[in-house]
Formats: structure tokens, sequence, C-alpha cells
């Protein structure tokens, strides 16, 4: 792999982590799914069962009540392995409310996320994308 090829892949997954913050906010959860391999895994910050497979994924994003949020990532990282493997991490600041409301509903949550990623026909895509929570800050 050239140093070119490793920063291309490198901005494509840092675009991937960063697109998938934008779907979620925007509740698009077909888009969310396909940015996983037919059998990823998916863990949600707040913990839990691994939710496995596209459709799976798909299913659980839609079953939770409407919302409005807003991911804030950063310090994203990416490791290349090889050509066509790589892992990532970043950090994530999310703020929620109830569908149709402007004022948060909860504390902000503060934590990240941990991926293995593989490249495919499609561009990279998350073979596991596993949340984590540091933090909820209430500024009550």
């Amino acid at each position: 792999m050239t140093p070119l090829d490793r920063l291309l892949a490198e901005h494509d997954i840092a675009r991937l982590v960063t697109r998938f913050a934008l779907l979620n906010d925007q509740a698009d959860w077909d888009a969310v799914a396909a940015m996983f391999t037919a059998d990823g895994r998916f863990i949600r910050p707040a913990g839990g069962e691994p939710v496995v497979g596209r459709e799976a994924i798909r299913a659980s994003f839609a079953s939770r009540p409407p919302r409005v949020s807003r991911h804030l990532i950063t310090n994203i990282l990416v490791d290349i392995g090889s050509a066509d493997e790589a892992t990532s991490q970043c950090a994530m600041l999310l703020y929620t409310a109830p569908a149709g409301e402007t004022s948060a509903a909860s504390p902000a949550l503060v934590g990240g996320f941990r991926d293995k990623l593989i490249r495919t026909a499609d561009g990279w895509r998350f073979t596991e994308r596993a949340g984590f929570l540091d933090l909820k800050v209430d500024f009550k």
C-alpha cells in the first residue's frame, strides 16, 4: 500500500464515521444499515447485546421512538491494517430531545466508537461498530 493509498483509505473511513453520525441524526435507517457488511455487528454506546446483520441493525434503529439528536464526532483515528482491513476510533458528544422539541431531554452523553472495517466492492464498511459511554454531563 502506497502512502497515497493509505491517506485515501484514512480519508474514506473518516468520512464513513462522520456520515454515520449525520445519517443517524437524520433518521435515515436504510442508509445507516448500508454502512455495515451483511453480517456486521453494532453495539450501542449505552451497551446491551450486539445487533448482528444489516437488516437487524436497520430494524433496531427504526424501532426507537422518534427523537431529535445531534452527534458531534471528533478525534477520529484510523489505523490501516492492510489494503482491505482497518480499525478506527472516535470521540462522540450526543445531545437528544423528544421529537418536535428543542430542549435536550437528558444530559449530554460523552463517549465514542471503536470500529472494525473492511473494504468491499462498494467501499469501506463496518464489520463491527462498538459504542461506549464515558460520562453523562448535566449542566443543571
